[in-house]
């Protein structure tokens, strides 16, 4: 929605700075991630935000298409490109739902961090399920936020802010519990080969690889 366009595009500049507190999370996403790439694969990246993970796994596949509704963020995806070593990645600011996106056209779409962001989560899962290839894998890794250790004041402050600005309609949140997730991705026509729920200081995430039914 354009009220979320905007607060991305606002909080631009400092999202490399904010993310490295999760170096962790992006790290071991990545390392999972890659057990289901060939050399050969064509790989949509949805809410590639600056490209980090893009660029993560470019070495790992033909094609690299990472995708954003902020103009912001793929304006500083672009100028981190390195033209020696990533030369397969490209970087569009559009919606998952842009006819350009052929059906079937791509092997692995990863979803990092975005799916709890979601107005219209069913919708997109089966966009996603119309995307791939037959047999094709869909990566997640996502915030639950309907399971996290609400102990420290600044947390709850930060969920405080995030609820206001769902009810101002400035940016969708889903408070998603593990369960929830996976009837998500069941709904989309997914098979789940591998969950891991894992833990950032009191916050939880939920990887989940799953195959195109």
């Amino acid at each position: 929605m354009i009220q979320s366009e905007k607060i991305w595009n606002l909080i631009a500049s400092n999202y490399d700075a904010s993310e490295e507190s999760f170096r962790e999370i992006h790290r071991e996403n990545l390392k999972k991630t890659k057990k289901y790439f060939n050399p050969g694969d064509i790989v949509l990246d949805f809410g590639c935000g600056t490209g980090n993970q893009s660029m993560g796994v470019a070495g790992d596949v033909k094609e690299v298409h990472g995708i954003d509704i902020s103009s912001k963020m793929i304006e500083i995806a672009k100028i981190k490109l390195d033209p020696e070593k990533n030369q397969n990645v490209q970087f569009t600011q559009t919606s998952i739902f842009d006819k350009k996106l052929k059906r079937g056209s791509f092997d692995v779409i990863m979803a990092f961090n975005i799916l709890h962001y979601l107005e219209n989560a069913n919708e997109v899962m089966q966009r996603i399920n119309e995307l791939l290839k037959p047999g094709g894998y869909f990566i997640s890794s996502t915030e639950c936020m309907g399971e996290e250790e609400k102990k420290k004041f600044s947390r709850f402050l930060s969920l405080s802010a995030l609820l206001v600005m769902k009810k101002a309609r400035i940016v969708s949140s889903k408070f998603y519990k593990f369960s929830e997730l996976e009837d998500l991705i069941f709904n989309g026509n997914f098979q789940i080969v591998e969950a891991e729920k894992l833990k950032l200081r009191e916050l939880r995430y939920y990887f989940i690889a799953a195959k195109k039914i």
